[in-house]
């Protein structure tokens, strides 16, 4: 039993920062642009994981043809973190956490369309239960009201969703020879030089100059613990559990978040977001269940 327990402290910590990540986000966005925050986020988790690849002696050699992957990943994940987080501007963390939980239906879904991965009877009602689910929170269930103009923010958040699961299923499908935390790091830095030249300007200088101690804090909770520390206790602990089990500490993640952003910005809390968020994870448990 302690030896389990030694085991689940690991994905245990990176879901409950990867769920908190919204609320800090959302406090960034105050003061900083979403290219700016991802930005900045990239900066502090590249400077702590190159240190510890250093302290662990990892191997620093580039292989082209795993490099041509990762500028590919690269590519999407900057656009995936865009959209997340301008989206994040025009809705709550609450929806957020909830939203971001139905990327397994798109992953099932692609897996489905380009490499005809079955699709049981059991994961298609998932799917529709979890789109279900999705239409009852963003419309406050009131269906026939909804809108994009009105819940652009929601819908900004599907849309990154989504592309988190293009992002997961091309990862999936291909291969890369690096350790998974050497891979994160160039993964980071060619995030990095892809976003620097749309950042590095007089607004992002004076931004930083003008930045408060809470959305600085903000900057780096995200950049060390939510990238940074969460992504090197990931991976270890896939290394030391079977996937499934490492997997399944993600349902958690959409509670963490929920729970952070009434205790922490105040947002509401109300019978309908409750159900229709366990109407998703549920949707998305019976996507997930073999």
């Amino acid at each position: 039993m302690k030896s389990k327990l030694v085991l689940y402290w690991k994905p245990l910590l990176a879901m409950i920062f990867w769920g908190t990540s919204f609320i800090a986000t959302k406090v960034a966005l105050r003061e900083l642009t979403p290219l700016m925050i991802i930005f900045f986020r990239l900066v502090f988790s590249i400077t702590l994981l190159i240190i510890f690849a250093l302290y662990t002696n990892k191997d620093f050699r580039i292989k082209p043809k795993s490099h041509l992957w990762i500028v590919l990943l690269a590519i999407i994940a900057s656009f995936h973190l865009w959209i997340q987080v301008t989206g994040l501007k025009y809705t709550t963390a609450t929806n957020t956490g909830w939203i971001i939980g139905t990327a397994p239906v798109f992953i099932a879904i692609l897996g489905f369309i380009f490499f005809k991965e079955k699709l049981t009877l059991l994961k298609t009602s998932g799917i529709l239960i979890a789109f279900v689910g999705l239409l009852l929170l963003i419309s406050k269930g009131e269906i026939s009201r909804l809108n994009f103009l009105t819940h652009k923010g929601d819908f900004l958040i599907l849309a990154s969703a989504f592309t988190w699961s293009v992002y997961s299923v091309v990862n999936k499908k291909i291969t890369i020879n690096y350790p998974p935390v050497m891979t994160i790091l160039f993964l980071f830095l060619m995030m990095a030089i892809i976003i620097g030249p749309f950042t590095l300007n007089g607004e992002y200088f004076s931004a930083v100059s003008h930045l408060s101690m809470k959305s600085w804090g903000a900057v780096l909770f995200l950049g060390i613990f939510c990238s940074g520390v969460s992504y090197v206790l990931w991976s270890q602990a896939l290394s030391e559990m079977e996937a499934t089990k490492t997997g399944a500490f993600l349902y958690f993640e959409p509670f963490v978040t929920v729970i952070s952003a009434w205790v922490f910005l105040n947002e509401s809390l109300t019978t309908m977001i409750i159900i229709s968020g366990l109407v998703i994870m549920f949707g998305v448990y019976l996507v997930n269940s073999k």
